[in-house]
């Protein structure tokens, strides 16, 4: 029996989430059934649409008017947003037109700021493709581009209308990016559920393996946990920062390799340095970076930088963090496995000795 979508609560509403092994193949009865619109675009990354348009994807191509980028990173800008958006200018595409996200975060994050500023908004639909996106990117409403001053500076807040995971599509994606993946689940268990991620280290062979059974309950309970806490603070004003954790350190780390650091593997290496930080300030007990470390190394994730980084570039990389306040520098640090946050508070500041104590653990000089 399927299980029922996920439901995501947001201000105006909820979206589902569907999570089911073979559901892309419905992709356009669920078009239909969540975008009232006349008519309906896909964009995708040049790569992501030739496997679908193979039938490596999903049994149906897509039939419909489609807009492509060159995948990575790279794409996403306020250039490429411009050009999508003079396409769909050029083509006609009106107040009462669709968006398909379909691909990876930046596709969903790309063509989501499309559809949150074309025509000041048109309703989408967020169709992951890697195991990031699926577990953690196409939920929560959040879609924007990069600058070169920091990743995600430019962006809105525009829930879709459905977000549509099929972890069959996951035997495609290549292993590095696969394995990316698993850092954002480890967070997640992390920062909300020591059952999750106990769960995850019994399963790390299974999940290694892409097991379907296992894939979808690690999609699920991830995109569970995710909603939960977007639905309880939809635009960032308290808790959702815990969704960061991790993550200070890994925006700073992508950004000081030009993006030569996929985002998963930058999470992983923030998730240990900002876990030995809470223990280093005393915010978490004595243990839990080594045990975050552990589980991240058994799935294939760095813990540590092969080569020298310099200390200071990371932590001026850190100062365009949007968790930042009045130029200091925040984190959203663990209190124990499974819970984040001390007296009240989802965001601390750290001192700058304890910080680069840190960063020495994964970073070295």
């Amino acid at each position: 029996m399927t299980a029922a979508p996920v439901q995501v609560r947001h201000s105006l509403g909820s979206y589902p989430v569907y999570v089911e092994p073979g559901v892309l193949g419905r992709l356009e009865g669920l078009v239909a059934d969540h975008l009232d619109t006349a008519r309906t675009v896909l964009v995708a990354d040049g790569n992501v649409f030739a496997l679908l348009q193979s039938g490596r994807l999903a049994r149906n191509p897509w039939t419909g008017p489609a807009l492509t980028f060159p995948a990575g990173e790279a794409s996403k800008t306020r250039e490429q947003w411009a050009r999508l958006t003079d396409a769909l200018l050029a083509d006609g595409f009106g107040r009462d037109s669709g968006i398909i996200a379909l691909g990876g975060g930046v596709a969903g994050d790309l063509a989501g700021f499309v559809a949150a500023t074309y025509m000041r908004g048109l309703p989408y639909l967020q169709v992951p493709t890697s195991l990031l996106a699926m577990l953690d990117a196409s939920v929560g409403g959040k879609t924007g581009v990069d600058t070169p001053e920091g990743k995600n500076l430019i962006g809105a807040f525009h829930p879709p209308a459905a977000v549509v995971a099929d972890p069959r599509v996951l035997a495609t994606l290549p292993e590095r990016d696969y394995r990316g993946g698993m850092a954002e689940a480890v967070k997640h268990g992390l920062i909300a559920d020591a059952d999750y991620f106990g769960w995850i280290e019994a399963e790390a062979g299974a999940l290694l393996r892409r097991d379907e059974a296992s894939l979808t309950r690690l999609v699920r309970r991830s995109v569970e946990i995710k909603a939960e806490v977007v639905g309880g603070d939809e635009r960032e004003a308290g808790r959702r920062a815990i969704l960061n954790a991790g993550h200070t350190v890994a925006h700073a780390l992508e950004r000081v390799t030009d993006y030569g650091l996929p985002h998963g593997e930058a999470v992983a290496l923030g998730l240990v340095a900002e876990s030995a930080l809470a223990e280093a300030i005393g915010a978490a007990g004595s243990g839990l970076a080594q045990r975050v470390a552990a589980l991240l190394e058994r799935l294939g994730l760095p813990v540590r930088l092969a080569q020298p980084l310099d200390p200071d570039r990371l932590i001026a990389a850190m100062a365009s963090d949007k968790k930042n306040r009045s130029a200091r520098l925040r984190f959203a640090l663990p209190s124990r496995l499974g819970a984040m946050g001390a007296d009240g508070t989802w965001t601390q500041e750290a001192p700058e000795p304890a910080l680069r104590q840190a960063l020495e653990l994964i970073a070295p000089r």
